[in-house]
C-alpha cells in the first residue's frame, strides 16, 4: 500500500514562550524551537503500523522552506521511506486552499491508495485534509481514531462524533484520512535511526516542477489579530484545617448560588 503524510513544522510550545508581535499580525518567531506537529506524527505512525501489516511505502511530504528538511527527518528516522519538501518563495504567506492546492498538484503526479494528515495543526483550522480530499475527488474523513484495512481496496475507518460517541464507516481507497490523537502511541525516535537517515538524499520540488498556477494561491482569508486573552480573576485559595476549609467552602458555594 502507497501511505502519503502530510506533516507540517510548528513551534513546539513545550519548548518555546510564545509571545505576540506588537502590531498582532503574528507571534515572535526569532528564536523559536521547531518539532512536527503532534497530529501529523500520529497519522505518520499510523502510516508505519499500515505498511508494517499489509506492506508497501510510507513517505512523508511538507510544504515550507529549506528548515523544514529536519522535520522530514526527523519523521524519516522514525519509520517513513522517503520524504518530499515541497517549497518555493511563491509558497510565503498561504492559507489552507493554498496548501491543498500545492499538495493536489503534487500527488497528481505521484500513485498513492491513502492520504493521512493531523487532525489540525498550529493554526487550529483543521482545513486542508478535507479541500484536499475535494480537490482530489476522494472519499474524506475526520477526526479518525481507528482504522482497519480490508483489502487492497476498501478500509474500515472509526471516527469521534459529538458525545464521545464513535463512528464506523466503510470506505473505498484511495481516500483521505485526518488522523486524531490518541488513535496510537508514536513511537521513540532514537539517535540511531536520525543518524541512518542524515545523509539520505530529499527531494525538493517547486512551483515549476508542480505546475501550480502561482495566481492561484493568493489567500482568501486574511490574519486580522493575535492577541492573548485577557486572564480572569485568580482563584481563591482556602486555608485552615479540612473541616474549616469544607466549611468556608459551603459558605462561599451557597454565596454565588451553587447550594440552596
Amino acid at each position: 500500500m502507497e501511505i502519503l503524510v502530510c506533516i507540517k513544522q510548528v513551534p513546539d510550545a513545550a519548548e518555546n514562550e510564545i509571545e505576540v508581535m506588537s502590531n498582532g499580525t503574528d507571534i515572535k518567531r526569532d528564536d523559536l524551537v521547531y518539532s512536527v506537529n503532534e497530529w501529523d506524527n500520529y497519522a505518520v505512525e499510523e502510516a508505519l503500523l499500515i505498511r508494517d501489516k499489509v506492506g508497501g511505502k510510507v513517505t512523508v511530504l511538507t510544504v515550507g522552506d529549506k528548515e523544514c528538511e529536519e522535520v522530514l527527518r526527523r519523521e524519516m528516522a522514525m519509520g517513513a521511506d522517503e520524504g518530499i519538501l515541497i517549497t518555493d518563495d511563491a509558497f510565503q504567506d498561504i492559507d489552507g486552499k493554498g496548501i491543498a492546492t500545492i499538495l493536489k498538484s503534487e500527488f497528481e503526479r505521484i500513485k498513492y491508495d491513502l492520504i493521512l494528515t493531523g487532525a489540525q495543526a498550529d493554526d487550529g483550522a483543521g482545513q486542508v485534509g478535507g479541500m484536499l480530499a475535494a480537490m482530489l475527488d476522494v472519499p474524506y474523513a475526520s477526526l479518525v481514531n481507528k482504522i482497519d484495512i480490508i483489502d487492497d481496496k476498501k478500509i474500515k475507518v472509526g471516527r469521534e462524533i459529538a458525545g464521545g460517541n464513535q463512528e464506523m464507516n466503510e470506505m473505498a481507497l484511495p481516500c483521505v484520512l485526518s488522523i486524531q490523537t490518541g488513535i496510537n502511541e508514536p513511537r521513540y525516535v532514537g539517535i540511531r535511526g536520525i543518524r541512518k537517515v542524515a545523509s539520505m538524499e530529499i527531494p525538493e520540488h517547486s512551483a515549476s516542477d508542480l505546475g501550480v498556477d502561482v495566481a492561484a494561491l493568493t489567500p482568501r482569508v486574511k490574519r486580522l489579530d493575535y492577541f492573548v486573552p485577557s486572564l480572569g480573576e485568580g482563584a481563591q485559595m482556602l486555608t485552615g484545617s479540612t473541616e474549616e476549609i469544607i466549611d468556608r467552602l459551603v459558605e462561599l458555594l451557597k454565596a454565588n448560588g451553587g447550594l440552596k
